[in-house]
C-alpha cells in the first residue's frame, strides 16, 4: 500500500515561507491524486491544496490562493506545497493524502494519510 511521509514543518514568523515535502513509498506515486490537508489546534481538519495525478490540474482554498503552491515530482515520488508569506492562522499539523480519483479538497474523500507536519507561525 502507498505510503505518505510529511516533512518539512517548523516555527517561521508571520510573512515567511516554508515548503512541505509528501514523500511515497511502496507504490509509484504517478497513479494517485495527492491532497495537502491542515487541523489547527482545536478545530476540524481542512482542505488546503490537491494535484492531479499528472501534475496537470491543482485546487486550493480560498484561504491559501495566491500564496500556497502545490507541485509533484512523480520520479522522485514527492508531492510539495511551497508555502508563502505565511499567517498566524496557517498554523497547525499539515497531512498530506492520496487517493485515485479526481482531485479533491474534501476531507472524507480520501482514505490514506500521513502522520503530519507541525507548522507554527508565530511573532
Amino acid at each position: 500500500q502507498l505510503q505518505l511521509v510529511e516533512s518539512g514543518g517548523g516555527l517561521v514568523q508571520p510573512g515567511g515561507s516554508l515548503t512541505l515535502s509528501c514523500a511515497a513509498s511502496g507504490f509509484t506515486l504517478d497513479y494517485y491524486i495527492i491532497g495537502w490537508f491542515r487541523q489547527a489546534p482545536g478545530k476540524e481538519r481542512e482542505g488546503v491544496s490537491c494535484i492531479s495525478s499528472r501534475g496537470d490540474s491543482t485546487k486550493y482554498a480560498d484561504s491559501v490562493k495566491g500564496r500556497f503552491t502545490i507541485s509533484r515530482d512523480n520520479a522522485k515520488n514527492t508531492v510539495y506545497l511551497q508555502m508563502n508569506n505565511l499567517k498566524l492562522e496557517d498554523t497547525g499539523v499539515y497531512y498530506c493524502a492520496s487517493r485515485r480519483v479526481y482531485c479533491s479538497t474534501v476531507v472524507s474523500d480520501y482514505d490514506n494519510w500521513g502522520q503530519g507536519t507541525q507548522v507554527t507561525v508565530s511573532s
